[in-house]
């Protein structure tokens, strides 16, 4: 099995690669839209410390649900998810290291961006770490159910808007805590609730999110 992880990870990254243009939207859409909100709220630098957490976590948010597309959509489409399917390996290891590469292309460059943006909205240098912690832990929940969402609106038509109101409601939870994280250190609050919120989200995603996905392929393969 950690053979097949592996594999899949390797390949996956690969594909990212080879279709940087695909990685670089999203990351270009995340950047955008948080740099496009000062120029709508104006320079007071005040107002933009306070909503600076939201603004990152949103935008964050966001570029997940654009990125859910390329998942398993061109795999579906040349038959070689089919082919993952039937080839006897566990599938729920299979969308694990897809769920994982995933991350690494998105949520992993992402949390890096956010240091930047911090200095940007001049957050405190400890803002700017719980920050970063925050998304570092809470990432990894997006990936993993967005994931749900792709496997299930997979090979359907107007998937992509499927895919945003399947999700969005079960994303909820990680922007609250995320954002709240760093909105409890300018407050002068410790934000270890937050942060444990955060990864026990991701923990428990990480146990029961690929045996969703690989159920919910399987629905939309047959």
């Amino acid at each position: 099995m950690t053979g097949t992880f592996a594999a899949v990870v390797r390949r996956d990254l690969l594909l990212a690669v080879r279709q940087r243009a695909d990685v670089a939207n999203t990351l270009l859409f995340f950047l955008v839209v948080v740099t496009m909100v000062p120029l709508g709220v104006g320079p007071e630098i005040n107002t933009l410390r306070t909503i600076a957490p939201g603004v990152v976590w949103v935008a964050a948010l966001l570029a997940a649900i654009l990125s859910l597309n390329r998942l398993f959509a061109a795999d579906f489409a040349d038959g070689t998810l089919e082919q993952m399917v039937l080839s006897g390996e566990p599938l729920p290891v299979v969308v694990m290291a897809k769920a994982l590469a995933h991350w690494l292309t998105t949520g992993l460059p992402i949390t890096l961006m956010a240091v930047l943006l911090g200095v940007m909205f001049d957050l405190p240098r400890d803002a700017i770490g719980v920050l970063v912690a925050s998304l570092l832990l809470g990432t990894p929940a997006l990936s993993l159910i967005g994931a749900v969402g792709a496997a299930l609106t997979l090979g359907l038509r107007g998937g992509g808007v499927l895919i945003t109101l399947l999700v969005l409601p079960l994303y909820v939870p990680v922007l609250i805590f995320g954002a709240g994280a760093v909105e409890a250190v300018a407050g002068g609050l410790a934000p270890r609730g937050q942060l444990l919120l955060l990864g026990a989200l991701s923990i428990g995603a990480t146990v029961l999110a690929p045996w969703a996905i690989a159920a919910a392929l399987r629905i939309s393969l047959e």
